[in-house]
């Protein structure tokens, strides 16, 4: 085996000794577009292909339900009446369509059948660089492949090389679970298809659950092309390849004909066929080095701005996944979390920057045709959570695809509001897609409400635009972009709200995400009024709204509408049990350790409960986390972690953070044990099965317990656990336009360096010390504390 002293254990580097056998091993890579899996086989080298504007459907109909706000009387009627079973069923008649599917764009092999004995095998994917390596010998000859996909020049590139001269043979092809066709000239494989225009949710039965017309849908086009030194380029009808070559170079371009949520594919689309061929000729024209290094200057410009150093390890250098094994027995790691840190970092650089297109339930990666709950945009908590990290972890670019998103889901959203809730403003029910779907889902009626009808999806939503603001003090952006749409948020939740018995305004009918209460009289159900989930996300709005008119000096009407309506909102009640009640009701729940924990949102990722401004609501968010336990699904145990972060409960944080960390099996391997939540060979956040939020919700504690910030104060090491005495931290972002380093030593802070954008005032907290900060743009102060 290769000696593994010249691989210093890695803060950046996953590293193998074999190829991968499953998807959840497998190494991967991004430009925020085009997306690949790779497995880094010998034999074969087989890698996943995707694109993050290739999905199943076309433009939806958002007023596919016209008349469906006509049972909303009745609906309140029932919960006035308090008959929930009743108000159930009646919830059914506000729901529409399922959201469309993310696609799979098809599977590239090189394939050399000579390769079948081969030692020394190394596989790594450095997170600096962004590049994936291969290396391995064959009767004595010693083989390499660099694979890194380019954001400058939209292309992936393999280059190839083997020591000994003409020892380079193998083979590129190509399929698809999509429809396509392929054809080889001018020394090209070339690739045109097109996705189905429906694909069922995976969870839902169906005889024909994936539809294809050759006339709709979302055309694409993927072409490869090789560029070798010597050796002979040869071809069959549907290969490419080459033969006796020292080495080459794979170029591989891809594009589809999305050409926004509102244009018809087929036939407003873009010109798929032109877009891949003009990226790869421009980029066939460059040379191997010139595309790696705009690449690295690209890429290096995002991941570098941030370091993390936890202090010295006395762990030994292994594989990521013996590492992973060892650290789920209880061992000292530190050079794991930082690298768990980056990886979520690098894995949103790598899936998050196209316009209007977020990274999705699984970012950008993808190899199934009816891929875990479609892998689209799940507004009650996970597409939001996939975002926790673009702000504080100094990765505010990466934050526009879901800002840009934003603005078309509202579109969709206006319409949606009428229809089915009889208002103004725009609403997002609990799931969308690339199309900006709206509506709440459930097929007309066939779906469970406590899924199906939660509507608070666009209030949600709305609390990033002005999070991107409060990080850049970017004064342009709040008034030309945000407040419009955050103004629409809240105008929906102003209109939407009722008075209850009391006179205080709740939302009726209301669900708390996908939580079953249970009603004095036994019944568990999910429709009722009041629900502090939806509550606290109003507040949210609310305040933020509020905060934004004041700043941009307008519409002090509005303004005043929202600041009596927040007086009125009903308050937060704390339960006999010491928790903060998730229902209007002290009622029980039907699974008190349920993964959702919605109604906490105004502790995290809100601002509005504080263990200091209100402790005895952050007691009571305390006592509900204790009821629900630690053990939960990955992208649930991301979010408990920042809700313990924000508790200021860092070795409760900590211990939780080993628990995501925990080792899961390939979803393939049939084990004898339980797969719960944890972590993947490759570090994909284990659900289980893969899905990439609890990547980013877990990357985005470790800055939470490191810097916590509002508009007035930045706290230095809220929630610090007693294995991070000693460390330091490089470029975390702060709320006011700040960028902070800090250096810590036994527990205690010993220097910070604090630098302002656009110039403003803070005030800096760490234990009982506190120091007022004001700094000119672009000026910044280093303090010995």
């Amino acid at each position: 085996m290769l000696s593994c002293k010249s691989f210093a254990q890695s803060t950046n580097t996953l590293w193998y000794k074999q190829p991968a056998q499953y998807f959840e091993e497998t190494l991967v890579l991004g430009n925020g577009k085009l997306g690949a899996t790779v497995f880094g086989g010998v034999e074969s080298d087989k890698i996943y292909l995707n694109d993050a504007t290739l999905w199943s459907g076309e433009p939806v109909n958002a007023n596919m339900n016209p008349e469906a706000y006509k049972h909303l009387p009745a609906i309140r009627e029932a919960l006035r009446n308090e008959n929930y079973k009743l108000a159930d069923q009646l919830n059914k008649k506000l729901q529409g369509k399922f959201s469309e599917s993310y696609a799979p764009l098809g599977t590239m092999y090189l394939t050399n059948d000579k390769a079948t004995n081969y030692t020394n095998y190394y596989r790594e994917l450095d997170i600096s660089k962004a590049i994936s390596k291969v290396t391995y010998e064959v009767d004595g000859v010693k083989y390499t492949r660099e694979y890194f996909v380019s954001y400058p020049d939209q292309i992936m590139v393999i280059k190839l090389t083997s020591s000994k001269k003409g020892a380079l043979s193998f083979d590129v092809k190509f399929n698809s679970l999509l429809k396509y066709k392929t054809i080889v000239n001018d020394k090209t494989l070339k690739i045109n298809g097109y996705a189905p225009i429906h694909a069922e949710p995976n969870y839902r039965r169906s005889d024909n659950p994936v539809i294809f017309d050759e006339n709709k849908g979302i055309r694409f086009t993927t072409l490869a092309k090789i560029k070798n030194t010597d050796g002979a380029i040869v071809s069959t009808d549907t290969t490419l390849g080459i033969k006796n070559a020292s080495e080459a170079i794979v170029y591989v371009s891809i594009a589809t004909s999305f050409n926004g949520f509102d244009k018809n594919p087929a036939t407003q689309g873009l010109n798929n066929q032109a877009i891949a061929a003009t990226s790869l000729a421009k980029a066939y024209a460059k040379t191997y080095e010139q595309i790696r290094q705009s690449h690295l200057l690209d890429y290096q410009k995002f991941f570098n701005r941030v370091s993390l150093d936890l202090g010295k390890t006395t762990a030994p250098n292994l594989p990521t996944d013996d590492r992973l094994r060892r650290y789920a027995k209880g061992e000292e790691d530190k050079n794991l979390e930082v690298l768990y840190f980056q990886y979520g970092r690098y894995l949103l650089i790598s899936s998050s920057r196209t316009m209007g297109v977020p990274a999705n339930l699984q970012g950008i990666w993808n190899p199934y045709i009816r891929p875990p709950w479609s892998s689209n945009y799940t507004t009650n908590i996970n597409a939001e959570e996939n975002y926790w990290l673009a702000e504080n972890t100094n990765l505010s670019e990466m934050h526009a695809p879901l800002l840009g998103f934003i603005k078309n889901v509202a579109k969709t959203g206006a319409i949606t509001a009428k229809t089915f809730y009889g208002a103004n403003g725009w609403v997002v029910a609990h799931n969308s897609d690339i199309w900006a779907m709206s509506n709440p889902v459930g097929a007309f009626g066939e779906g469970d409400p406590g899924w199906a009808n939660w509507n608070m999806g666009g209030t949600w939503l709305s609390t990033h635009l002005w999070e991107h603001y409060i990080f850049t003090k970017d004064q342009n952006f709040l008034k030309n972009e945000a407040y419009p749409l955050m103004r629409g948020a809240a105008q929906f939740c102003l209109e939407w709200m009722v008075e209850d018995k009391n006179g205080k305004l709740i939302t009726s009918p209301s669900t708390s995400p996908e939580n079953i209460y249970i009603a004095p009289d036994g019944y568990k159900g999910a429709t009722m009024y009041g629900g502090s989930a939806d509550l606290a996300m109003i507040r949210e709005c609310f305040i933020q709204t509020i905060k934004a008119s004041k700043i941009l000096n307008t519409d002090a009407n509005f303004r005043t509408k929202l600041e009596t309506a927040l007086a009125k909102l009903y308050p937060y009640q704390i339960g006999k049990k010491g928790n903060l009640q998730e229902w209007y009701y002290d009622w029980e729940d039907a699974e008190p350790k349920h993964r959702h924990q919605s109604h906490l949102f105004g502790l995290f990722p809100g601002n509005h409960i504080t263990p200091n401004q209100t402790p005895d609501l952050a007691n009571a968010c305390r006592r509900t986390l204790e009821i629900k336990g630690d053990e939960t699904t990955g992208w649930s145990k991301g979010w408990r972690i920042n809700l313990w972060a924000r508790l200021w409960d860092g070795n409760h944080a900590y211990k939780m953070i080993r628990e995501l960390l925990n080792y899961v099996e390939p979803d393939g391997v049939k084990t004898n044990y339980a797969r719960g939540g944890g972590t993947y060979p490759n570090l994909f956040d284990a659900h289980p099965p893969f899905q990439i939020d609890g990547n980013f919700g877990g990357a985005a504690a470790f800055a939470e317990m490191l810097v916590q910030s509002d508009e007035q104060e930045i706290r230095l090491l809220p929630a610090l656990p007693d294995a991070w005495s000693s460390g330091s931290v490089k470029g975390i972002c702060a709320r006011g336009g700040f960028e902070l380093s800090l250096e810590w030593d036994n527990k205690l802070l010993k220097k910070v360096t604090i630098s302002s954008k656009k110039g403003g005032n803070t005030k800096l907290i760490s234990g009982e010390k506190t120091k007022n900060i004001s700094l000119k743009a672009g000026e910044k102060l280093t303090i010995n504390w």
